[in-house]
């Protein structure tokens, strides 16, 4: 009898237990259940790929179908125009998608849905967008495409605003519930990140590849400068020291023999940095060595050498100082082309050689002209550019010409004189991260 109670009390807690619910609510669970499936399906595509394009038509083919929408778009956000650019697309219809991704569709921050969402911040979730005025209504004509509903969300990285997602049109409700926005919005989440890692590893290959052609760059613009920095013929010897701000630099400087008997010096400086610096700096030296060939007259190459720099492109010149030293009397001729006066150190001072100068070459027609002078036993030439003395240190002071100058009048009796002064900047500059190239070219008569 007590066994009969006992099961009769069991039978009835079980029975309390028993909960019923119906068909639909087990429909909506499964597909909550289906839809975070995807979301981590999603999740590791987004780890396994990082190819943009095929990653974002994935991600929105994906995003479609959970939302049961009939087009998923994403609006890039362009820092530099401040605009949103349409150009992925996903719809029902191969063709709209076709005109959606081959013509570009731009937006202004603030302009329509997408761009209220962009300037906000916020998500949006729209039933019926003709009954909202943010919604643009040259939109559905510029992308052949009838937006009816949509839910927008702003997609938003470490560095700030993405772009914006959107998915149009619910095919089996008509439009979006609470509950679809939240599902797109841990959706975008997705998205924000496969933009960003795509962008991160774009960037950082085409980083890669720049490395890689300035290093090639730098080792054919080195191949253009004499192969030693020294260089002594009779009694004159002859000294450079070239250290470039970055890879490549935009100072040159050649030794050559244009006829017997007299040595010719080029040092000069090219606007602009970079590779193109470098590729105008190897055109230079290029016709400097053509032009100068049995001339004497440093002011007949300068002619010669600007005529053909006159195409050069926008902006792009020389300033330069050309020497002609007879090795056997030490009398030497030297035209300016806009360069930095050059210093003539004597056994009882500096002078400060300010020449007349010609405009930098490459810009203007002009007849240049020379000056002559003969060096004693002794004598020296220090011949730079402007990256010597415009150097700065960590508190943005620059060195100046007058400082330089006080230097080279205290110091010139070392031997190693020409890196006492490269050491002098050095230690000036105390760290600090170099703004100009620095070249320095001495002309010792002994």
């Amino acid at each position: 009898m007590k066994n009969n109670v006992k099961n009769s009390s069991v039978a009835s807690k079980k029975k309390k237990d028993t909960v019923t619910v119906s068909a639909g609510y087990l429909r909506d669970i499964e597909k909550k259940v289906e839809d975070l499936e995807t979301i981590i399906e999603v999740s590791s595509i987004i780890s396994s790929t990082l190819d943009y394009s095929r990653l974002i038509s994935i991600v929105m083919e994906k995003a479609k179908h959970i939302m049961q929408a009939e087009a998923c778009s994403i609006l890039q956000y362009d820092k530099e125009s401040n605009k949103l650019v349409s150009e992925f697309a996903i719809t029902g219809q191969l063709v709209t998608s076709n005109v959606l991704l081959k013509d570009r569709v731009t937006f202004d921050i603030g302009q329509g849905i997408a761009g209220w969402v962009a300037e906000h911040l916020e998500p949006v979730v729209i039933k019926d967008v003709y009954l909202d005025e943010r919604f643009y209504r040259k939109a559905n004509q510029m992308n052949n495409f009838e937006t009816k509903s949509l839910i927008a969300v702003p997609l938003v990285g470490r560095r700030g605003l993405l772009g914006v997602a959107m998915v149009m049109n619910s095919k089996d409700k008509g439009h979006f519930s609470d509950y679809d926005a939240g599902i797109f919005q841990t959706f975008c989440v997705q998205i924000s990140a496969a933009i960003e890692n795509s962008r991160f590893y774009t960037e950082s290959v085409q980083m890669e590849k720049f490395r890689q052609g300035l290093e090639i760059a730098s080792v054919l613009q080195k191949s253009f400068l004499p192969e030693t920095p020294a260089f002594r013929k009779g009694n004159l010897r002859v000294s450079a020291t070239n250290i470039p701000a970055e890879k490549i630099g935009g100072d040159i400087y050649d030794f050559l023999e244009p006829v017997s008997g007299s040595i010719g010096v080029l040092v000069g400086d090219v606007s602009g940095k970079g590779i193109s610096a470098a590729l105008y700096m190897a055109k230079i030296i290029s016709d400097f060595r053509y032009k100068s060939k049995m001339i004497e007259r440093p002011e007949v190459v300068f002619n010669r050498l600007n005529e053909g720099l006159s195409n050069s492109p926008m902006g792009m010149f020389l300033t330069a100082s050309y020497f002609v030293v007879n090795v056997n009397t030490g009398q030497f001729t030297v035209s300016a082309a806009g360069h930095p006066p050059f210093l003539w150190v004597t056994n009882s001072g500096v002078k400060i050689m300010d020449i007349p100068s010609g405009p930098p070459l490459g810009i203007l027609q002009y007849e240049y002209t020379s000056s002559e002078f003969t060096l004693k036993s002794g004598d020296s030439l220090l011949i730079l550019t402007d990256g010597v003395f415009d150097a700065k240190n960590t508190s943005g002071e620059r060195l100046g010409f007058e400082c330089l100058v006080s230097f080279v009048k205290e110091h010139r009796e070392k031997d190693t004189f020409v890196q006492a002064i490269i050491d002098f900047v050095q230690d000036f500059s105390n760290g600090a991260e170099m703004s100009d190239d620095i070249t320095l070219v001495e002309l010792k008569w002994q």
